[in-house]
This record gives C-alpha cells, sequence and structure tokens, in this order.
C-alpha cells in the first residue's frame, strides 16, 4: 500500500512540474475592461518556459513592474521596464506571454483579484502600444494569491504589488 502511495505522490510532482494552471476559483471572469482580443487564462494549460524567461529578465531588466498602494498606473520606471520587455518580445515573436498581476494582503480577495488584472491590463496595454500582437499576450489575475515576498509590513507589501510578464508556450 505504502509503494502504491508514494508512486502516486511522485506522479502527482511530475505531471505538475512547470505547469501553470489557473485555479477557476483564483481566475476572475473577463471584465468589461479586457480586450475583446484578450484569452481567458484559466481555460489555457499556462507551460512556462524557463530558458526562455531568463533570458528576457537578462535582455529586458526585469520581468516585473511594480505598483503604488491601490494604483494600477504606470510611472516612467515601469514604461522603462515594459519598452525593453517589448523590445525582446518583438525580437521573439513566436513565444506567447501571461502578464499576471499581484496585489499585496490588504483588501478582500475580491477587491485585489480586479486590482491585480488592473495592474496586468495596464502593463499588457503598453505591450501592445509598443507593437507587441495583443492575440500573444494573457492576462492573469493573482491578486492576493501568490505573494513574492511574505510578511505583513510596507516592504513586503511594496514587493507584493506587481505585474510580472511570465514567458509561456
Amino acid at each position: 500500500m505504502r509503494v502504491i502511495a508514494t508512486g502516486l505522490a511522485v506522479l502527482l510532482l511530475l505531471t505538475a512540474c512547470g505547469k501553470r494552471v489557473a485555479p477557476p476559483e483564483v481566475a476572475p471572469a473577463p471584465s468589461a475592461e479586457s480586450s475583446t482580443e484578450a484569452q481567458d487564462s484559466s481555460e489555457i494549460d499556462l507551460v512556462e518556459l524557463p530558458a526562455m524567461q531568463a533570458d528576457l529578465v537578462a535582455q529586458a531588466g526585469s520581468d516585473t513592474v511594480y505598483f503604488d498602494t491601490d494604483q494600477f498606473s504606470l510611472d516612467m520606471a515601469d514604461m522603462d521596464v515594459l519598452e525593453a520587455q517589448a523590445s525582446w518580445l518583438s525580437a521573439h515573436p513566436n513565444v506567447r506571454a501571461s502578464i499576471e498581476g499581484h496585489a499585496d494582503e490588504r483588501g478582500t480577495r475580491e477587491y485585489n483579484l480586479a486590482l491585480a488584472e488592473r495592474r496586468a491590463n495596464a502593463a499588457r496595454d503598453y505591450l501592445i502600444a509598443q507593437g507587441v500582437s495583443a492575440s500573444r499576450l494573457l492576462v492573469t489575475s493573482w491578486g492576493k494569491e501568490r505573494p513574492v515576498a511574505p510578511g505583513s509590513n510596507e516592504e513586503a507589501w511594496a514587493q507584493n504589488r506587481r505585474s510580472v510578464t511570465v514567458i509561456v508556450r
């Protein structure tokens, strides 16, 4: 019996490696702000491409832009990062990206999902304005579900208020 349980555990780990699938209860319904060209990433099996992700970070300088509290507008530093990302994406026309919005732990789940989606859409819209095809960009809102920095202080919150461009297949 123990051998079977161990085998099942290994099988589950192997099938989950490298895949990012938006859980249905986390992925928000498409909003009126989303472009009609946007795809609902909860219906797509997103497989991350770590080597391409590393190249994006190396060439563009970052895969992340940060936001102020309760904000989804881009500042000049964010625009510089996104312009570098757009340049990289233009040089790699066969890859797609999931623009993933995040929020800090403060606020309700629903508020943070909506705010994170606005953040992801702001980054996506800027990439589109820089010439990246909308059909290559997906939007995912994680709200406060996937913090990058643990803690309940301004330093952690600042790191968690972000949008991340994730290269996917």
